[in-house]
């Protein structure tokens, strides 16, 4: 049994960064090597000339969709919040949702859209449990046309209690966002601008992309002692066959596969499963914990994560649990900023 309680610690809450740097590449980035068990300070900007020409990014190119949903009851007026998980063949949405009182199926809510004005309805078809709702919206758009309309940008309840500002549309999201599916932002790819992506690529430095939409399961603490008996959620993921064979050949000339996320890592590692890296689509609830032996990453670019976290004992397994502990230790102490909007740590 290993109890959810070591992966315990506490932070003042003033390290949680509310909004990201003006420049995204000046975030400060902690280098924890594993091989020396030196621990250094750098910057995001100063990637370049920390890895080498050969290497490879594997950088997530999932799209934040604006999941947040404001309403109200039709039969009652009550205020009503939910927020878009995903959507089902039958075009019905998964959502999760509160409100005061108790709300039945077959209940509407009018969503109202960002001037505040109502729009959409949505028709509550099953409650699924834990908050979670099956709903029909009355309508013959697109699920991503009404949620560029009526939603809003899913921040994490740390960051300014979920209300977003104008600026996070832009800042929310990585320059290479492609797929829209996510509900969460894949927070370590946010550090990267164009510019540095260039820089890096004429340094020889490739990149590569796949796809996990991730889930607001993502940030859940577990729930149980055991982290053995947790859970898991599960996120949609793929790599594509010319990803792979990318990859393939960084590692046969003895670059290494710099997975940017745990995003990033549990679509390679669950492509990985048997120890050989192979295309793959669907959905994985992967959850990496030891003693797990990485078979596809080589080194972990990501941000610092909740107490216990799946993605904090992610990140311990990958870079060991002792060196890890005092990684956040020194970050904590030399005052890093945590989580979405904050700085990174880069395990080599």
């Amino acid at each position: 049994m290993t109890n959810i309680d070591q992966y315990d610690y506490h932070l003042p809450s003033d390290l949680i960064a509310q909004q990201p740097l003006e420049k995204r590449s000046d975030s400060r980035l902690l280098v924890v090597n594993r091989q020396t068990q030196e621990i250094s300070h750098q910057h995001i900007r100063d990637l370049p000339e920390l890895l080498g020409a050969g290497d490879c990014l594997v950088l997530n190119n999932t799209k934040v969709v604006p999941a947040r949903l404001m309403g109200r009851r039709s039969m009652t007026g009550g205020r009503w919040q939910g927020l878009f998980i995903e959507t089902d063949a039958n075009g019905n949405w998964l959502i999760l949702a509160k409100t005061r009182g108790k709300i039945q199926p077959g209940e509407r809510v009018v969503l109202e859209n960002r001037e505040a004005l109502e729009d959409v309805e949505l028709e509550l078809l099953a409650n699924l449990g834990g908050g979670q709702w099956a709903v029909k919206p009355l309508s013959e758009e697109s699920p991503f046309d009404i949620l560029e309309r009526v939603g809003r940008v899913p921040l994490p309840n740390y960051i300014r209690g979920g209300e977003m500002m104008p600026e996070d549309w832009k800042q929310y999201q990585t320059v290479f966002a492609e797929n829209p599916g996510a509900v969460a932002a894949p927070t370590a790819g946010l550090h990267f601008t164009h510019e540095l992506l260039n820089k890096m690529a004429a340094q020889g430095v490739e990149r590569q992309f796949v796809t996990l939409h991730v889930g607001m399961g993502t940030f859940r603490p577990i729930g149980v002692d055991d982290i053995e008996q947790h859970d898991m959620h599960y996120e949609y993921g793929e790599i594509t066959q010319e990803t792979v064979d990318k990859l393939a050949a960084v590692k046969a000339k003895g670059g290494r596969v710099v997975s940017v996320g745990t995003t990033a890592t549990r679509v390679l590692e669950t492509a990985a499963a048997d120890g050989t890296l192979k295309p793959w689509s669907g959905k994985t609830n992967l959850f990496i914990r030891p003693p797990y032996e990485f078979k596809a990453v080589d080194v972990l670019l990501t941000n610092f994560h909740l107490p216990k976290s799946t993605l904090l004992i992610l990140v311990r397994t990958f870079g060991g649990d002792e060196l890890i502990r005092q990684a956040y230790r020194e970050a904590i102490n030399e005052e890093y900023r945590f989580y979405s909007y904050g700085d990174a740590m880069l395990i080599l």
